[in-house]
């Protein structure tokens, strides 16, 4: 009972002091809780001290009282365990993408570790193994069983997921370097994750027993499929990395594909995201934008030029309607170099039909905002100044024709 007791003290204490290493180094700056290695320091904070504690107590307990410590002991092995198990999952959390995905591979992997514990405390995991065993059966000339498959499963996945944390943790450094292009950022990143994937693969088959020289008949096979049935996916994976390597398009350029207006948001070795003004967003293929023709309309200059139709009635003082028009467009999201202009554009049936056009220092923040305010302006200006803005009318006259009586 007094050694619970203990260990429960201890668990406690380490609880406090992952609260006050929370409070000093995640509440005000929450963006470290997304680091790799600030975030392992604090979810191995509790275990670490509580297995530190317990240690001291059950030597203390030891040397005090002659006598073995197995509740202390138990507990420091379950602190020990749950420490591999954090560390285990924040690698996982940090080489997987963000999502429903990560969480339920995350629960997935602490619920099996945590059952492996349990199986070796309780001293069935020989029974496990011996069962596994006896799974055995043929394929061709070697014999395989259970435990050789999960072993070989095991060790695969844990290679492929280090060399994902491994690639996500680059990507990261590459994409914090502000000198370098964003293309270049990511032709280095996604170059960086295929080869550490392909290092993975060629660690992992040894390990597992599979010879290497079955990758050449391996990659036979994945010729003849590139060659038919993905020929697809291997263009879009090639279009991408040309598409990044040429600079023609970069993340944040206006685009128009296909009578779609949007801004490229994301680039992956498959398709390009394009997001409308409207929140819809669009995935394009990389082939599509290598092969169609791409309007990019902020390649070399972001800057747009736009205008704004107006209409004044016959009669109108047309010099100063369009010295009006250049004083609405003071606007501070309007370029004053070049300067905002009006036009004459044509003399309707009831209505001469004016232009003002202008360039737009920052399109990525829409339009309809901007043109609202300037049609105010052109209103209020308008009306201070007795110019008229027409509409449609119709003058009908009756003849009559008939002689009178």
């Amino acid at each position: 009972m007094m050694e619970s007791a203990i260990g429960v003290l201890c668990v406690f204490i380490a609880f406090y002091l992952a609260r006050f290493a929370f409070k000093q180094f995640f509440d005000h700056n929450p963006e470290r809780y997304e680091r790799f290695l600030p975030y392992v320091g604090f979810r191995l904070v509790l275990p670490v001290a509580a297995q530190a504690l317990v240690m001291l107590s059950r030597s203390a307990w030891v040397h005090l009282l002659h006598e073995r410590a197995m509740v202390l002991h138990l507990l420091s092995a379950m602190l020990f365990w749950l420490t591999l198990i954090r560390l285990c999952c924040a690698v996982v959390r940090q080489a997987l993408p963000k999502g429903r995905f990560e969480r339920h591979t995350e629960h997935f992997l602490a619920t099996v570790l945590w059952l492996g514990f349990v199986s070796w405390a309780i001293g069935f995991d020989m029974v496990v193994i011996e069962w596994l065993e006896s799974m055995s059966f043929s394929v061709g000339k070697s014999r395989l069983n259970m435990l050789t498959i999960l072993n070989g499963l095991l060790w695969v996945s844990i290679i492929v997921v280090v060399a994902l944390w491994a690639s996500r943790l680059i990507e990261s450094r590459l994409m914090n370097l502000k000198h370098l292009d964003p293309s270049l950022r990511i032709v280095f990143a996604k170059l960086t994750r295929t080869g550490l994937l392909i290092a993975a693969v060629l660690i992992a088959l040894p390990v597992v027993g599979i010879d290497l020289t079955v990758l050449s008949v391996f990659g036979g096979a994945v010729g003849i499929g590139l060659g038919f049935g993905l020929q697809k996916i291997a263009s879009n994976f090639v279009s991408g990395f040309i598409i990044l390597l040429d600079h023609s398009i970069r993340i944040g350029d206006r685009l128009m594909v296909e009578n779609r207006v949007g801004y490229v948001t994301k680039m992956t070795s498959r398709y390009v995201v394009l997001k409308g003004a409207d929140g819809t967003e669009a995935l394009i293929p990389n082939d599509s934008l290598m092969s169609n023709t791409v309007v990019n309309q902020s390649y070399s200059d972001k800057s747009m030029w736009t205008s704004l139709p107006v209409s004044v009635a016959y009669g109108t003082d047309l010099d100063k309607a369009l010295e009006l028009l250049k004083q609405a467009a003071n606007h501070p999201r309007v370029q004053q170099d070049p300067a905002p202009r009006g036009f004459v554009t044509l003399f309707a049936d009831s209505s001469i039909n004016l232009e003002l056009g202008f360039w737009v220092a920052d399109p990525e923040n829409g339009f309809m905002g901007l043109k609202s305010d300037l049609n105010m302006a052109i209103w209020r200006l308008f009306q201070q100044h007795g110019i008229q803005m027409p509409f449609p009318q119709r003058e009908i006259r009756i003849l009559n024709d008939k002689p009178q009586e």
